[in-house]
């Protein structure tokens, strides 16, 4: 291959990667621009929501030693999975807001954001008792399809997770900005108090807010599985922390930035291994996302919001 046809190689795969980050981001993104809590229990469901997808394709017949699908067998399956899967994380996420987070509403200070921390390390160690500390396989229901770009290629595992991940985004885009709830979502973000007086269903918004955020860490915990090939009960801290570098670097609370921001570090993280050292990747990243903060405190696509008395 040609260090053109490299570079090209290296581009499709980071925007795979960036589009999985950018699915995590915005879970991130959407709590904190309704409450302004930084959510760290994100990275459990994410992780948690592999093994969720994992049982439910064991549960259908599916092991680590099953033969691909295609047709409308692969599409059924798949639907099928990422509906339940994601149904399901979002529900986690609703069990999280609902026993652990709206007893501490309006509570100043730390509490909630640890409150998440400790959420966080009951889901790891809840999937170690139920699942054990091995890697466990992925099937690998996607056939293994390549289209060739001159020497670089692209696979179908892309191509899925790129339509798939931009018709979720386009769909949370337009419930935002088009339906009466995601008026309701903006209104509760720019001034809770005022949205109350209003009529709003503050519960109802946040509830839902958690709900989304979790039904995406679910389509991207899927994501993870079927591209890489495998699950384990530490990938929520490394892709997670990528997620929520990706939130941050766009503007957290701002859906366009995380989008942007995961596909930021998707780029840097294929286009740095590839040109320096893996083991660089996380330092460029870190580099770039505190130069980001340094120069724009609120982000690439945030704004700096006033102080409210």
């Amino acid at each position: 291959m040609s260090f053109f046809e490299v570079i090209v190689q290296q581009i499709v795969n980071g925007l795979a990667l960036g589009m999985m980050y950018a699915l995590l981001a915005l879970g991130f993104t959407m709590v904190y621009g309704i409450i302004e809590l930084i959510n760290f229990a994100h990275f459990s469901v994410f992780m948690t929501g592999t093994f969720i997808g994992l049982t439910i394709l064991n549960l259908i017949g599916f092991t680590g030693s099953s033969k691909a699908l295609s047709g409308l067998p692969l599409a059924g399956t798949l639907l099928l999975v990422f509906g339940a899967t994601m149904t399901l994380t979002g529900l986690l996420g609703v069990v999280i807001e609902r026993i652990c987070l709206r007893p501490l509403r309006g509570i100043s200070g730390t509490a909630p954001m640890i409150t998440t921390i400790g959420v966080a390390f009951i889901l790891i160690n809840l999937v170690l008792l139920i699942w054990g500390p091995q890697s466990k396989p992925f099937p690998k229901i996607v056939p293994d399809r390549r289209w060739a770009m001159g020497q670089a290629e692209v696979t179908l595992n892309q191509v899925l997770l790129g339509v798939a991940g931009l018709v979720l985004m386009l769909a949370l885009n337009y419930l935002v900005r088009r339906t009466a709830l995601g008026k309701a979502m903006r209104a509760t973000a720019q001034d809770m108090d005022a949205a109350k007086m209003m009529g709003v269903d503050i519960d109802r918004v946040i509830v839902l807010t958690f709900f989304l955020g979790s039904a995406l860490a679910g389509a991207g915990s899927l994501f993870f599985g079927f591209y890489y090939g495998f699950t384990a009960f530490y990938i929520g801290y490394t892709t997670g922390l990528r997620a929520f570098t990706s939130a941050v670097l766009g503007g957290i609370g701002n859906i366009p930035g995380a989008v942007v921001g995961g596909l930021m570090i998707g780029l840097i993280q294929s286009l740095g291994g590839q040109l320096i050292e893996v083991k660089w990747t996380d330092v460029i990243i870190f580099s770039l996302l505190i130069l980001v903060l340094v120069l724009r405190p609120a982000g690439l696509f945030g704004m700096q919001a006033p102080q409210k008395a």
